[in-house]
């Protein structure tokens, strides 16, 4: 049963630029341009007459963008949902600009051990997440640890929660890296180390959506009866002002905006492609996080079921059900 037609989710990629060079991310390496605040503007009116509750600001590393406060703030002000990712470098500086204006602000942080985490990111970045956890508090402002987790670093989250998540007073977000298009990131989980994430999970201060772990044990997304809803629940939006779609990861098609991204989400052209989704052949297997997660809330199925508890304990810890209803 599908609870909402609209599309809930904006994953809005503000540039690919990225000052970092993560082992597990090939966005660094793409050209890319800045958005501009004129089409931000007008994106925003229609993502809001679409019904889209969450805009996530991302990249790339989204504090590269000078704007990035103004498009925080225009969004905040006009009731979406703000979300923003950041390995932290540019974080203190911005800080101050950024109060107020993200929900969920997720500082990346994949090991208790500097040498560790600045290894997989591919520059020295630890030390301005510490800062930036910091920085964060002394403003008031409730910020996540998103940890994404491979084989080689499960065995640091216990250090991560237990030194850093609980004494600050912060909600660990478990990651686990995914898989799409026949692209893997990692050494799949097994069956036991699941089990570990999802006992993890349970604890206080701990977000881990269950429908994630579940989709790892049923092998992913299947294109004879695909869970992923990627192009009916988000709108993807390119640095060049373009709709991709079915998601970011295949882009399969682009879509030039000009100012009437409504008029576009709502033409046959792209409906046919929404029909689409999660039956593409190189849908078969995927488990991408960002897209599953708002495909399991707009359906009843088990997913929604094993999703329902985490997202309902990640909301009453950040508040924003309030804004939701």
């Amino acid at each position: 049963m599908r609870l909402t037609s609209k599309p809930v989710l904006c994953n809005y990629y503000v540039t690919y630029r990225c000052n970092a060079k993560c082992s597990f991310c090939d966005i660094w390496e793409k050209p890319s341009p800045y958005i501009t605040l004129e089409d931000v503007a007008q994106n925003l009116r229609d993502l809001k007459r679409l019904g889209v509750q969450v805009i996530d600001f991302t990249g790339g590393e989204p504090l590269l963008h000078r704007q990035i406060d103004q498009f925080l703030g225009m969004a905040h002000d006009m009731g979406f949902i703000t979300t923003l990712t950041t390995n932290g470098m540019l974080y203190p500086k911005l800080a101050e600009r950024l109060k107020g204006k993200v929900d969920m602000l997720h500082f990346s942080l994949d090991s208790a051990h500097k040498e560790e985490h600045d290894a997989g990111r591919g520059v020295a970045c630890y030390d301005f997440v510490m800062e930036s956890i910091q920085v964060a508090r002394r403003l008031g402002e409730r910020p996540d640890i998103l940890f994404t987790v491979f084989r080689h670093n499960l065995d640091q989250l216990e250090e991560v929660y237990r030194t850093i998540t609980q004494p600050n007073k912060l909600m660990l977000i478990i990651n686990p890296a995914f898989e799409y298009n026949a692209v893997a990131v990692g050494e799949q989980l097994t069956e036991e180390e699941l089990k570990y994430l999802s006992d993890f999970g349970k604890r206080k201060g701990v977000y881990l959506n269950e429908g994630f772990v579940q989709l790892r044990r049923d092998g992913g997304n299947h294109v004879n009866d695909p869970v992923c809803k990627a192009a009916s629940t988000t709108l993807v939006i390119s640095p060049e002002n373009e709709l991709v779609l079915p998601c970011y990861h295949l882009g399969a098609k682009s879509f030039s905006i000009q100012g009437k991204l409504r008029e576009l989400y709502l033409s046959p052209e792209v409906e046919a492609l929404k029909q689409q989704e999660g039956r593409l052949p190189e849908c078969e297997g995927c488990t991408i996080n960002c897209y599953m997660q708002p495909s399991f809330a707009v359906e009843v199925n088990k997913y929604f079921w094993k999703a329902l508890p985490s997202t309902l304990k990640y909301n009453l810890h950040k508040g924003t059900w309030k804004r939701m209803i």
